[in-house]
């Protein structure tokens, strides 16, 4: 039978970076979160996290339901997976742990309860080895940092997974403005972390060869296919640059060319002495900006995207519903 029971209390299990990004974006979006961790200070610091985010999730719009007064915080385990209907865990990537914590949330939820990890190294296969009992219901629903900002979340069932789960774990990211990406392998690195490493393979073989600083990598990177890639992927993208002939004619041009480019790319070995040059580079680059400022300016850009973004979106789908 499929399960259409609504999702509208979240327990969130780990309240560092990644917990208290959800956190925020769960409450912008008008949610019950309980959350839970045993960190000294964890609470006070979950709702300054909170509070700092509010303005930026303000600016991408509330909804009607949103509010901060609806986070509670407790210590307890079992008192914050009560009567929730979808657990989004961010504990560390550590499999003991990871499996030891399932079976825990296997005892204590309901079998139709989700239980959606944040784990981007380790696979679903093996972490719902700890649920024993229902691991059907156990998916990764991993998001791209900062979850409150950045909407991708990547979906991974396990071997025993069901569809069913990930439907569900799929429609609830979609239905709070997230965009879930299904993946149907499980890989190490799952989708997006994976195109990120293979970019920045080049990018240290490039900064450590001399043939490029880092500031002029970032420039290049930044200023040419980022800018790009902030509006459509690269598929699509090669889609455009075969011109009229469109992808076809863009395999048969670039095809050879490519295929020759990937037999000179570098795998650089993250030595003491490389890592030196490269972080000699980046600070030569950063000069005098602090972190807080770095992550200011990146923020508000990345908000203007975003708003432009949600912005041609709502344009164009009525324009598609008028067209069929």
């Amino acid at each position: 039978m499929t399960n259409t029971k609504p999702i509208r209390r979240i327990a969130i299990i780990g309240t560092g970076v990644i917990g208290a990004s959800w956190t925020s974006l769960f409450l912008a979006r008008g949610l019950q979160v309980v959350a839970t961790d045993i960190a000294p200070n964890a609470e006070a610091s979950l709702r300054k996290f909170v509070e700092t985010a509010w303005p930026a999730l303000r600016r991408l719009g509330l909804s009607k339901r949103a509010s901060q007064s609806n986070l509670k915080f407790t210590a307890d385990l079992a008192q914050a997976v009560t009567g929730v209907d979808l657990v989004q865990e961010n504990g560390p990537e550590r499999i003991d742990f990871k499996q030891k914590l399932y079976g825990q949330l296997d005892e204590l939820l309901p079998p139709d309860v989700i239980i959606a990890s944040s784990s981007s190294g380790l696979t679903m296969s093996e972490i719902q080895k700890g649920a024993a009992a229902h691991p059907e219901r156990c998916v990764i629903g991993h998001p791209f940092n900062p979850p409150h900002l950045i909407p991708l979340v990547e979906i991974v069932g396990g071997a025993k997974t069901s569809e069913e789960t990930i439907r569900r774990a799929t429609d609830f990211y979609a239905s709070i403005g997230q965009r879930p990406v299904r993946v149907n392998k499980e890989m190490p690195g799952h989708v997006a972390n994976r195109l990120q490493g293979a970019l920045a393979r080049e990018v240290y073989y490039l900064v450590a060869e001399g043939v490029v600083s880092a500031a002029d990598v970032d420039t290049a990177l930044s200023w040419g296919p980022g800018l790009r890639w902030g509006v459509m992927g690269n598929m699509m993208l090669n889609h455009l640059g075969g011109g009229p002939g469109g992808i076809e004619h863009f395999f048969q041009q670039f095809s050879g060319p490519m295929a020759a480019w990937w037999k000179t790319l570098g795998s650089p070995v993250l030595s003491p002495e490389t890592q030196k040059k490269l972080i000699d580079s980046v600070h030569a680059e950063v000069g005098s900006q602090t972190i807080e400022e770095l992550e200011a300016e990146r923020d508000d850009i990345l908000l203007g995207l975003i708003e432009l973004r949600t912005k041609r979106a709502k344009t164009v789908a009525p324009n598609k519903v008028a067209a069929e």
